[in-house]
């Protein structure tokens, strides 16, 4: 069995459930749109976000899942799906999961209005239902990603930027949204809000983007472009630490290097070299696994059952992936 299908095994039914309502929810009789909407989800991912939200409310509710529950799922999924659409115009990347964006396909005016459609939606499924705590949580999360996404920028113009830097941006730009996730779960199971679930979903983003940003090293491509973070002059933890770590000497080259709006092959391969001698990647790994043995902690205090157990396997999964 596939390690994603056994962290699925405990809410199997309860995502054929989510998936048959995420479907009918994003319908439109406006042609276009739904000819980008059946494009969109027929490329959905491995959809980790909802599978927290899930695994969390049944865990929490004695193995029971109620309607908030599913409506939390959907909610968080549809906020995810309209960011990926808006980054992938913000960030000009025209390759996805190794399938072209919507911007490639139909334009950034098309991609942007898609991306609100979502938004929409996911506006209207909570306010229709009085789910307004779910409401409050997610848009919290939409602030924290947005303030990140400009902090990187920010940053990245400028070469400025510290390990402390990088944590509070990954934090902000995707740990922030699973861990809402988690309290989604947990809030929409009737408990109320808990710093122990909050932190763990925390960690678990953190370890999910240092691994992301590894990918970009990867000499295979994995559904986003190589190079993309360099040519995006975005400063990544291996790179961090590896500049940190450099004489004055070799700063000189790698900083012209990294300031070019394009980079080569043979770009890269300096750029890998340089991580490679530093131990960067090394690094990057150890602090990963720094941030798992936090989240086992916390896990620890979670009810023993099926739900926990597939986080563990979650956890794993999410350091082991190739992809």
């Amino acid at each position: 069995m596939k390690i994603i299908n056994k962290i699925k095994s405990p809410i199997y039914q309860e995502l054929k459930i989510f998936n048959k309502q995420f479907f009918n929810s994003v319908s439109s009789k406006v042609k276009l749109l739904d000819l980008i909407l059946n494009y969109i989800l027929r490329r959905k991912g491995k959809q980790i976000r909802p599978i927290l939200v899930i695994l969390f409310s049944k865990m929490f509710s004695n193995g029971k899942v109620s309607s908030k529950t599913y409506r939390a799922a959907n909610l968080v999924e549809l906020i995810h799906t309209a960011s990926l659409i808006h980054d992938d115009v913000v960030d000009d990347s025209n390759v996805r999961r190794k399938f072209l964006t919507i911007n490639a396909l139909w334009k950034n005016k098309i991609s942007v209005l898609v991306g609100d459609f979502f938004l929409s939606k996911a506006l209207l499924l909570s306010t229709q239902n009085n789910d307004y705590d779910l409401l409050d949580q997610v848009s919290n999360a939409v602030k924290e990603i947005s303030e990140g996404e400009l902090f990187q920028i920010q940053k990245s113009r400028s070469f400025k930027i510290t390990e402390e830097d990088y944590i509070k941006l990954i934090t902000k730009k995707t740990a922030s949204l699973f861990s809402c996730c988690c309290t989604l779960g947990l809030i929409s199971s009737g408990n109320k809000k808990n710093k122990n679930v909050e932190n763990f979903g925390l960690f678990l983003g953190i370890i999910f983007q240092i691994k992301d940003d590894l990918f970009d090293y990867s000499k295979k491509r994995i559904g986003k472009p190589t190079k993309d973070d360099l040519n995006r002059q975005k400063i990544t933890l291996p790179l961090i630490y590896s500049i940190k770590k450099a004489s004055k000497s070799e700063l000189g080259s790698i900083k012209s290097i990294l300031k070019r709006k394009k980079h080569s092959i043979k770009d890269k391969k300096i750029i890998n070299k340089f991580v490679n001698e530093h131990d960067g990647f090394k690094y990057a790994e150890n602090i990963m696994l720094d941030y798992k043995k936090k989240a086992l902690k916390i896990l620890q205090t979670f009810p023993d059952n099926e739900s926990k157990n597939s986080l563990k396997i979650l956890l794993n999964y999410i350091i082991d992936r190739k992809y």
